[in-house]
């Protein structure tokens, strides 16, 4: 009997604990039921400074004339697809949740409501918004948006205004600054506001601690009128009001209270189903309550315990050159350096230094000095900045081949890159800055690190690698950053994703990203990765941006050997000039893309020629010319066209240069583009029809073709006088016919021999002459002596 009654005793108290489970799973679970529900991308309301911040409006293109009828409207005119657009939306969030939650007057109260007038919108009737233009293109053309994102300001329906500039925090946030000082004068704080980071959610000067008490003092007066209502015997909701004030803490010791009184509350039930047992069981019921009342309390600080614990993340080990253990620069000054002091501060060591060798009789020198001292300032505490007089220390500046004044070499390590740019503080200061990022080594990033350097940077180098990648081929990496200085971005990784997208499938691998078109390095044999001088020639080709800007220091690399479509361009318009780029950009990748084709196509058709070979030799049994067919080597490296450029140059800047050179002033004549064949000193201006070359690519598609085949189909310009024109002339004869110009040459030669013998001949006397003078003598004349009958 006793056994029977422990026996339905454990069956009762099983049940209740099932039924206590599955409430409480239910309760659980009922709240992420909506959650499921609003899986839709919707877009949801935000805090920012502790106020609810409703979504940023996104405006119906169909009725966007409606909209922006009335008060102000800043709108940002954007492509989901568009990178910068995707760059620049967190920012624009951001500036929309601080102005939106900023008090135009300051004051104790909450006035969030919209239809108080110490609300943002309110007081300057100023909104913001955003329009897509690829659901609502209409709505943007119709407005004059061509590129994208574009921030316009409309009042009261009309356009008043366009941001023009970087598009950043600051620069936006000072030209919403303007237009609110214009609407209410006087109403904005000088030197405007301190604006918060990206995706920050309140501003630099928040006090969350006001707030916080704030928050303290309603949930008191509510909590106090909920005592006088409702019964204080409740831990739950104890729980709930000691978890305003320390939420880690007292959630963990809550839910601790509550399992205890949960399970004396199953106790009681039990000891209720067991009324007929009662006196039976009663020892039994009495210690499965304590029991349960132990193993909660023992519970407790374990849930506290892992609540509280914090949780760590592991950090990637990356295999860093070491860095220099003193200060760079510390007194921010130039250093003067002797031979003994550079052999034991550069030569010697693993620091960065950017060193100038100078004459003091130099003027080019002389000029330069006061830029050199202001850089050794910039880069106080970053790198290190020294001088050498070659006047005195004639032997060292022999010995690092200097040849004119003055040479700028940047030297870390035992290696050395020469400075080839220009002069100005502002080309130092670029130079030195990136020549600092180096220290770091190649830096390892991952898929979604590459997608932000690719919104900066227009030339990446990736280097693949895997766990195989040995050490040598790392050291052989390293190697390459001083040569990148200026130049191009030196990554690696070891990114599933990115390898993927770029379909690799040996390691270590390397390619260029140029505007996100790969261009891959062929070679792929160890000893070819680990080769300095192979890599460092073939990221030299490559390094270039698609259409890059033309300046003194890349002149020669852009021009010399190939035919550059180059757009001259002015800054001022900065429309036009945006426009300009992107149609230039465009031809220059549609371009490449035909010659991809033709290359593809020409490599074809050489290989089925060698096939043909192949078959008629083994038809005919011919062995020997077998043999010749497999000889045949596929060489694509030769090309009878040159190689075609892209590049820009900005027209006001050197505009004597493009004024004396091809005629052109960009400020009466607008933006033109011109073909350049720098080798043969002649240029085109002009298109088939003898219109101007415009930057448009239908304009520069049309003209290429026309211009890369000998003879060129339309008549190019010179760019040099009447006498260099004809030497040049001459010179691209011979290069077009090399065999017909030899033998023009030696017919000259040997016309000119045989003239020039002949007139020798003539003036020494070629025939024998007998005088007559002496003819009579021989004869036996009056000078003969002799009898004469």
């Amino acid at each position: 009997m006793r056994f029977l009654s422990v026996s339905l005793l454990s069956t009762v108290f099983a049940s209740v604990v099932l039924a206590q489970t599955g409430e409480q799973s239910t309760e659980n679970s009922s709240p992420d039921l909506p959650g499921e529900e609003e899986a839709v991308d919707v877009p949801q309301p935000t805090t920012f400074n502790g106020v609810q911040v409703p979504p940023l409006p996104d405006i119906d293109g169909e009725l966007f004339n409606q909209t922006v009828a009335e008060g102000y409207w800043f709108v940002k005119h954007h492509s989901p697809y568009c990178p910068h657009c995707i760059h620049i939306a967190p920012t624009w969030q951001t500036l929309y949740e601080f102005y939106y939650t900023s008090k135009p007057v300051k004051s104790g109260a909450d006035d969030t409501a919209s239809t108080s007038m110490n609300t943002f919108t309110a007081y300057y009737n100023y909104h913001f918004g955003s329009l897509d233009c690829i659901a609502f293109g209409t709505a943007c053309t119709d407005h004059g948006v061509t590129s994208f994102p574009t921030f316009i300001l409309y009042k009261d329906g009309e356009e008043a205004k366009r941001f023009v500039g970087p598009k950043d925090m600051e620069k936006l946030g000072a030209f919403i600054e303007d237009n609110l000082e214009s609407i209410r004068p006087g109403s904005r704080p000088i030197g405007g506001p301190k604006y918060p980071e990206e995706r920050a959610t309140q501003s630099p000067d928040y006090q969350p601690e006001a707030a916080a008490s704030k928050e303290t003092a309603k949930t008191t007066e509510k909590s106090t009128e909920k005592e006088s209502d409702k019964s204080s015997d409740k831990p739950s909701e104890k729980a709930s009001e000691k978890s305003t004030e320390k939420p880690t803490e007292e959630a963990s010791e809550g839910s601790a209270q509550k399992s205890e009184t949960g399970a004396e509350k199953v106790a009681d039930k039990v000891a209720g189903a067991v009324t007929p047992v009662k006196d039976a069981v009663k020892d039994t019921a009495e210690n499965i309550k304590d029991s349960v009342k132990d193993a909660v309390k023992e519970t407790k600080p374990e849930v506290a315990k892992i609540t509280t614990k914090p949780v760590l993340k592991a950090t990637p080990i990356e295999n860093k050159p070491s860095k220099p253990t003193q200060t760079a620069n510390p007194l921010g000054t130039s250093v003067s350096l002797t031979a003994e002091s550079f052999q034991n501060l550069v030569t010697m060591s693993q620091d960065p230094w950017f060193i100038k060798f100078y004459a003091p009789w130099c003027h080019h020198c002389q000029a330069m000095a006061p830029n050199w001292a202001q850089l050794a300032k910039e880069m106080k505490g970053k790198l290190n900045i020294g001088e050498v007089n070659c006047e005195a220390e004639s032997r060292l500046c022999k010995d690092v081949h200097v040849r004119g004044y003055p040479t700028i070499h940047f030297f870390r390590g035992g290696e050395r890159v020469e400075y080839e740019g220009l002069r100005g503080l502002g080309d130092f200061v670029t130079f030195a800055n990136k020549a600092v990022d180096i220290g770091d080594g190649v830096k390892d990033i991952d898929a979604a690190e590459f997608k932000e350097l690719e919104e900066k940077e227009d030339v990446i180098f990736v280097y693949f690698y895997d766990h195989a990648t040995t050490s040598e081929d790392f050291a052989a990496l390293e190697r390459l950053t001083l040569s990148l200085i200026g130049h191009a971005k030196l990554v690696k990784t070891n990114s599933a994703a990115l390898a993927d997208r770029y379909k690799i499938t040996t390691w270590p691998r390397l390619l260029v990203s140029r505007d996100g078109r790969p261009t891959y390095y062929t070679a792929l044999a160890p000893q070819d990765m680990r080769d300095f001088r192979k890599v460092l020639h073939w990221m030299q080709s490559v390094w270039l941006p698609v259409v890059p800007e033309l300046t003194a220091s890349n002149s020669r690399e852009i021009m010399d050997g190939k035919i550059v479509v180059l757009a001259i361009l002015s800054r001022d318009r900065e429309h036009d000039f945006e426009m300009a780029k992107k149609e230039l950009k465009q031809a220059a990748l549609e371009w490449m893309d035909k010659q991809i084709i033709n290359y593809q196509r020409e490599r074809q058709e050489l290989r089925d020629a060698k096939q043909l070979r192949l078959e008629e030799a083994e038809d005919r049994n011919d062995q020997r010319a077998l043999r010749a067919a497999k000889s045949i080597r596929i060489n694509m490296d030769k090309s009878d066209q040159k190689e075609v450029g892209f590049a820009w140059v900005d027209g006001v800047f050197w505009e004597r240069w493009i004024r004396s050179t091809y005629g052109i002033e960009v400020k009466s004549d607008g933006e033109k583009v011109i073909i350049n064949d720098e080798d043969n000193r002649r240029y085109w201006d002009t298109t088939i029809t003898g219109n101007y070359i415009i930057p448009s690519r239908t304009s520069i598609l049309e003209t290429i073709p026309k211009v890369v085949v000998n003879p060129p189909v339309i008549k190019p310009k010179s760019t040099v006088g009447s006498f260099e024109k004809a030497f040049f002339n001459v010179r691209g004869a011979i290069s077009g016919h090399p065999f017909l110009s030899f033998g023009v040459a030696l017919g000259m030669i040997l016309g000119a021999t045989m003239y020039g013998r002949g007139k020798i001949g003539a003036r020494r006397g070629g025939f024998f002459r007998v005088d007559d003078g002496g003819k009579d003598g021989l004869l036996g004349g009056v000078n003969g002596g002799g009898k004469v009958d």
